[in-house]
């Protein structure tokens, strides 16, 4: 009897009860948490944003602040203006790059933060007066040495001073190029300029070993290739290829409102 219980096949039939049950079991808890995780996920892309733009402090209600303080929009980063054709809210730059409709290839010289592919639109958050913002706070991302950093830069109404600078994902060596999340290193950020004239689409910012300039801000100790990969993702996203064409805009002393109405008059006057 013993000998019957201890078969093969009757230890085979348990084992694989067992795993139906135990797979079963896991699938709904993923189902039923799903909602609980993608609240953590959106919530922390909020404490993300209101921190870059200096609006966070413990113990903050992240979601009030934000309602209150953040305004998003998105943007065509080929001509710089508002589109409504996508819900700010729900719009996810990163399927749009993957999107034949919505992004684009990159190669060569085009592709300095090493993306391979790019989104046409993307999500700004403008705090203050949307019309004339006080900061404007952008998404980036970019290779570093170990992998794809991703985060988000402030920058002043003006469109050409940074104000700070912040990763929420990226898999760069403690104490070397995890720095990038050091608030010293990120206060250093505060008042530098991107571009060095008006009109001027290329952006002048980088990471320097001397930073002597309004244009250069301390390179990471022992992590070059970080510091490398942390200026060409800026100077991809801050070019034309990126917000240049947006932040230009706001350089040229107009609101955004302003120009898309002057745009219309033109195509107007032209047809």
């Amino acid at each position: 009897m013993a000998q019957g219980n201890n078969s093969i096949k009757k230890i085979l039939i348990v084992a694989f009860a067992l795993c139906i049950v135990c797979s079963v079991i896991v699938s709904t808890a993923a189902v039923a948490l799903r909602p609980m995780q993608q609240f953590n996920q959106e919530l922390d892309r909020k404490t993300n944003i209101l921190n870059v733009a200096k609006l966070y402090e413990p113990g903050v209600n992240v979601e009030e602040a934000f309602r209150n303080e953040i305004t998003a929009r998105v943007v065509d980063m080929r001509t710089g203006e508002y589109t409504d054709q996508f819900d700010p809210d729900k719009f996810n730059h990163f399927e749009a790059a993957s999107d034949p409709a919505t992004g684009r290839t990159l190669s060569g010289d085009r592709d300095i933060a090493g993306l391979s592919r790019v989104e046409n639109y993307s999500t700004v958050y403008l705090v203050g007066d949307s019309n004339n913002p006080d900061q404007i706070v952008l998404p980036i991302r970019g290779q570093g040495l170990w992998g794809l950093m991703r985060g988000f830069i402030s920058v002043e109404g003006d469109g050409n001073t940074l104000i700070s600078i912040t990763y929420y994902e990226h898999s760069e060596t403690p104490g070397l190029g995890a720095e990038v999340n050091n608030p010293r290193w990120q206060a250093k950020w505060e008042g530098k300029k991107i571009y060095d004239e008006e009109g001027d689409l290329m952006p002048e910012i980088q990471l320097s070993k001397s930073a002597s300039g309004e244009y250069e801000v301390d390179a990471l100790s022992g992590a070059t290739l970080t510091s490398n990969g942390v200026t060409n993702m800026l100077q991809f996203w801050l070019s034309p290829e990126g917000f240049g064409e947006y932040l230009a805009k706001f350089r040229s002393g107009i609101s955004q409102e302003e120009a898309q109405e002057a745009d219309v008059e033109l195509e107007s006057e032209g047809a």
